[in-house]
């Protein structure tokens, strides 16, 4: 059964679609099947997967509004075992259009149960906001990955996102856990960066991932190709910290999976 992560913080620019692309990307390298869940109105996930989304019929919008088939919506990309639910710039209208629905908190959850056997891993690009559709990712996810960028206003608003996920915990989806906090945008160099690195360590402990992701050129670049930084270079450290970030949920997930 494909285990669903949600890459959510409120705070735009942190880095949530670059690791979304980049972790899928490695996942599927070391033979996981993953599916990404674009559910950013941006849609960057899926330009950044190389998905024309102007030659797009069916993406998350028809799915949630026009009750498409989830199968239709699911796009192949230039990477064995990854595949993309592309979004669309009306799923900005979508919150407003799901408040009549039954149930609208649980929209996404029933359009992945039945295609969730068919993953390793599901993953969701959340939006930069706690609207709607982000509360429907969430009630989806079995965990969340919380990207923290190592700049000055880092930890400004992760209470308010903490205290959504506890409220979605509470009220509409009891298996939710975080994933882990993962630091992005990280220079050793400046000490503001190791100042937040220890300051996220201190206050989160264990829930920090171990893996860092630091500033890299390529990592920038290669939204702009299509491409998630593993093909576009394979050598550059935006690909290895992505490779060592999904080495670490590989190995976590099996230990936990050894403890049930």
């Amino acid at each position: 059964m494909g285990k669903i992560i949600a890459l959510a913080n409120q705070k735009g620019g942190v880095g949530k679609t670059t690791t979304t692309i980049n972790l899928a990307a490695s996942l599927a390298t070391l033979e996981k099947n993953v599916l990404v869940v674009d559910a950013d109105p941006q849609a960057n996930a899926s330009s950044g997967l190389g998905v024309d989304i102007k030659q797009v019929d069916c993406s998350l919008y028809e799915c949630i509004i026009d009750h498409a088939d989830v199968r239709d919506a699911i796009y192949t990309t230039d990477i064995d075992g990854l595949d993309i639910i592309p979004s669309h710039i009306d799923l900005v209208g979508a919150e407003i259009e799901m408040l009549n629905l039954d149930n609208r908190e649980k929209v996404i959850k029933n359009l992945l149960d039945p295609i969730r056997a068919d993953y390793d891993y599901i993953l969701i690009d959340c939006s930069p906001s706690l609207g709607l559709i982000t509360v429907n990712s969430l009630t989806a996810a079995d965990s969340v990955i919380i990207p923290v960028q190592c700049e000055y206003f880092a930890l400004e608003g992760i209470s308010k996102l903490l205290n959504t996920i506890k409220i979605i915990k509470n009220k509409l989806n009891t298996r939710l856990e975080i994933e882990g906090f993962l630091l992005t945008m990280y220079d050793s160099r400046l000490r503001l960066a190791n100042q937040i690195y220890d300051e996220v360590k201190r206050h989160f402990q264990e829930l920090v991932f171990k893996t860092v992701i630091q500033r890299n050129v390529k990592l920038s670049e290669s939204p702009s190709h299509g491409l998630p930084v593993i093909l576009y270079d394979a050598d550059s450290t935006g690909s290895k910290n992505h490779l060592a970030l999904a080495k670490e949920i590989i190995n976590k997930n099996s230990k936990d999976e050894g403890q049930q």
